[in-house]
């Protein structure tokens, strides 16, 4: 069965910091770029990042730039999102996406929903409030 799982949402404080986790079963996910979005109440979905497969290259949402960073451990199947400086509007369902055999303008142009991401975990819900 394949599937992707995030972890590490939960309640943090507005400038606090979370790292969000996303692991695969199933499938390597070394052919695959993984991309972040999330989804806030009574909001459509943004993208948030993208790593290549190899994780060489990095594209971030602006309202995310120089706070935000992804990574990935390919040899142990996890991609990761850091989050620094909050903000309580970032609060929303946070969740990880493969694309697999992306490159990068690819994988940019899915963030902005023009491509379709082979599988999707179900979320972490992230909360930013004091």
């Amino acid at each position: 069965q394949l599937q992707l799982v995030e972890s590490g949402g939960g309640l943090v404080q507005p400038g606090g910091s979370l790292r969000l986790s996303c692991a695969a079963s199933g499938f390597t996910l070394n052919r695959y770029a993984i991309n972040w979005f999330r989804q806030a109440p009574g909001k459509e979905r943004e993208g948030v990042s993208c790593i290549s497969s190899s994780g060489s290259s990095t594209h971030y949402a602006d309202s995310v730039k120089g706070r935000f960073t992804t990574s990935r451990d390919n040899a142990k199947n996890m991609v990761y999102l850091q989050m620094n400086s909050l903000k309580p509007e970032e609060t929303a369902v946070y969740y990880c996406a493969a694309g697999e055999y992306f490159d990068q303008a690819m994988c940019v142009m899915a963030l902005e929903g023009y491509y379709d991401m082979d599988y999707w975990g179900r979320g972490t819900l992230v909360t930013v409030s004091s």
